[in-house]
């Protein structure tokens, strides 16, 4: 036997979750591509699995189907923000630390979605979303999910149940509403890159009232 030719067992798991990582990412870009270019509804599960030459029953094996597909970058980039609001500075106040999550972690944001699929194309998904009712409502849903779990981690950081005390619901509902116009207006505006997405979210982040900015805890 040619051992230095033979991959030993423990080398092989990490191949085949290689394998497996090139299936998936191929997958979504090229599920991407489509929705954004013939449209979401017109992209069948068929067109997106034979572009990547692989059967239909492969890509449900990585994603429940379209929407899932459609909105698996934005998932991702919500879970470097979420990790980023656990790790800021607990002297930070509550929409600061929101803030900063987003702004200071910028790039980071922009390398995780960068290891799967190209920024341009993830950009290109927030103008699909805004014209797919389906993927909107799914997004706005999904959106809801994160939102209590922010609103947990705040009431955490600051020592107050979110049961009783509202001010976590509404400083996080703020935040999203404050996100939410930022995405409407670069998806209308001229310049869809993310340096423009930064600078339209760091604007409309730094006009909200200070009256829930200050720090909660006594003492």
């Amino acid at each position: 036997m040619d051992t230095a030719t033979t991959a030993t067992p423990s080398e092989r798991p990490g191949l085949r979750e290689r394998k497996k990582r090139r299936t998936h990412d191929a997958l979504l870009r090229v599920a991407l591509e489509l929705f954004t270019t013939q449209g979401y509804e017109a992209t069948t599960v068929d067109e997106i699995a034979e572009a990547v030459d692989v059967s239909q029953r492969t890509f449900f094996r990585y994603f429940a189907g379209k929407e899932e597909a459609a909105l698996a970058v934005h998932d991702i980039a919500t879970a470097v923000f979420v990790a980023s609001v656990r790790a800021r500075p607990l002297h930070e106040a509550p929409l600061e630390a929101l803030r900063n999550a987003v702004l200071d972690d910028w790039d980071a944001l922009g390398e995780a979605i960068e290891q799967v699929v190209p920024i341009d194309l993830y950009m290109r998904t927030y103008p699909l979303i805004e014209s797919t009712p389906a993927l909107l409502a799914a997004h706005l849903r999904r959106s809801e999910e994160v939102a209590e779990e922010l609103a947990r981690i705040i009431a955490e950081r600051e020592g107050v149940d979110v049961e009783t005390d509202p001010r976590p619901r509404v400083a996080v509902a703020i935040f999203g509403g404050v996100t939410r116009v930022t995405e409407r207006h670069w998806t209308y505006g001229d310049d869809f890159s993310l340096d423009a997405m930064r600078e339209l979210t760091a604007t409309y982040l730094d006009a909200v009232r200070p009256s829930l900015a200050g720090k909660w805890r006594a003492g």
